[in-house]
């Protein structure tokens, strides 16, 4: 059965009730729990959001226990439909959260068994709360895994037309932000789509470690109980399942992956924030954004300032210091269960959260952007775009390259002392430093012509450029079908 997860960003407070809830471990107390201990142990206050899954899991392992003769039909029967009626409960915002109850699954089951009575407690035959974390939260990282492709895909396409429309403009591209060759457009804009089809193949990369079914591990030994795990992998649409039990409660590297390529995500959209950034910038001025993006001065009227975009950069940093939490928290754990992976969730949540929240704005943003041509044209034969032309004309006419790397660079120096360019300079004064050249040198002399004449496979020349425009175009198309 297909599972539904709400991307809630938050879960709405509850009123937390005053009664005394029976812990399921309660069996070996005598005392009650201390209720700052209760309140310091809790985390139904973040993982109220792993309620779907919980439900779909639940439902999962109470077919499978029919199947294997555990519990009867009709206890399944209503095992499901009370699971269902909880969860509308929930969605609804109508139950009760109590820090007695410690999380999201117990709350789930303590509902179910005061519906159901024995019915419900047999609910947990065969499993423990080991296992059912992990398994709610691969099956919650899965359904996260396929949310964040989807947007990336439409931020790719957001792209692709944005170099569709921006194929004729001719762009300094720059190293050490030093303007450096000439380039269309259209080549920086699917310069992104390769980034995001990376950030792509290693989510569904991550996907296969994440399809991987627990349910049934128990604690960490297994049971005795004659379950069916691949049934209930089945059930839930996990490809495998795992093979290991002792492994399995304490396994949470495919959330540290999935952390870490929301990371590297979040780098790719701060890197493309800071481009803009500079490009907004009166001393660029390559770029026009629009007002719903933009925030002005609440003491410079004429301010329009990128808080957007700088926001995207400056949440990187949480992205990033939340792959960091996952690694620490795991890296001193013996094996197994330990409670200190109750703060894994909070890591990816926030990283999650946050890496949505950006992916959402940029389509818009792109779309919406408007490159300033006049100006981009009243500059771009500045900084000597077309010195790599040069050399590599003296190249093709038999000139070693080192030796046309430094015939160029006198040049260079010659017109950057004169202040004019290297299209200024006369045939004879460009024969004077080498008699291959002929009066052909001007067809690559000028930024336009240096671009003109870029020809190989990825470059961004115009032939280069529309073959990937023309590639993007199906490969995106392919991918919504």
């Amino acid at each position: 059965a297909a599972v539904r997860i709400p991307f809630q960003r938050s879960v709405q407070s509850r009123e937390r009730t005053t009664i005394v809830a029976a812990k399921a471990w309660g069996g070996r107390f005598e005392g009650q729990t201390d209720e700052r201990v209760e309140k310091f142990t809790e985390s139904i206050s973040f993982d109220a959001r792993l309620a779907d899954v919980d439900v779909a899991g639940s439902q999962a392992h109470a077919r499978m226990l029919a199947k294997v003769g555990m519990i009867s039909e009709s206890e399944r029967d209503q095992i499901v439909a009370e699971l269902d009626n909880i969860r509308g409960e929930i969605e609804r915002g109508e139950m009760p959260f109590n820090t007695s109850l410690e999380d999201i699954h117990m709350h789930i089951e303590s509902r179910l068994t005061e519906r159901l009575g024995d019915t419900g407690r047999k609910l947990h035959t065969g499993r423990s709360r080991n296992d059912q974390v992990s398994t709610d939260l691969k099956l919650y990282t899965r359904a996260a895994i396929e949310h964040v492709d989807e947007l990336l895909l439409e931020t790719q396409k957001a792209f692709v037309e944005k170099a569709v429309a921006d194929q004729k403009i001719v762009l300094p591209a720059f190293t050490h932000l030093q303007r450096a060759m000439p380039v269309l457009a259209s080549h920086y804009w699917l310069a992104y789509c390769e980034k995001f089809e990376r950030d792509r193949q290693r989510l569904a990369d991550c996907r296969k470690r994440v399809n991987v079914s627990p349910l049934g591990s128990a604690a960490l030994a297994g049971t005795s109980i004659p379950i069916d795990r691949q049934e209930t992998a089945r059930l839930l649409g996990f490809d495998e399942v795992a093979r290991n039990s002792l492994d399995v409660s304490s396994d949470r590297d495919f959330l540290c992956e999935f952390v870490f390529d929301l990371s590297l995500i979040s780098a790719h959209l701060s890197t493309w924030a800071e481009e803009w950034i500079i490009w907004f910038s009166t001393e660029f001025g390559f770029l026009k954004l629009p007002d719903a993006f933009t925030t002005g001065s609440s003491i410079m009227p004429q301010k329009k300032n990128p808080d957007v975009l700088e926001l995207i950069r400056g949440k990187t940093a949480r992205v990033m210091a939340d792959v960091t939490q996952l690694l620490i928290l795991i890296k001193g754990l013996p094996m197994a269960y330990n409670r200190d992976l109750q703060e894994d969730k909070l890591a990816m949540f926030d990283a999650y959260d946050t890496v949505v929240a950006c992916l959402e704005l940029v389509p818009a943003m792109v779309l919406g952007a408007e490159l300033q041509v006049d100006r981009i044209n009243s500059k771009i034969d500045d900084g000597f775009l077309d010195a790599t032309a040069l050399m590599e004309y003296l190249i093709k006419r038999g000139v070693p390259m080192r030796t046309g790397h430094e015939t160029v660079g006198k040049l260079v120096g010659e017109c950057d002392g004169r202040g004019i360019r290297l299209g200024d300079l006369t045939l004879a004064e460009l024969k004077s430093v080498c008699d291959l050249i002929d009066d052909d040198v001007y067809s690559v002399l000028g930024t336009v012509n240096a671009n003109a004449v870029l020809q190989s496979y990825g470059s961004g020349g115009r032939a280069a450029v529309e073959e990937q425009i023309a590639y993007w175009t199906a490969r995106l198309d392919a991918s919504e079908q």
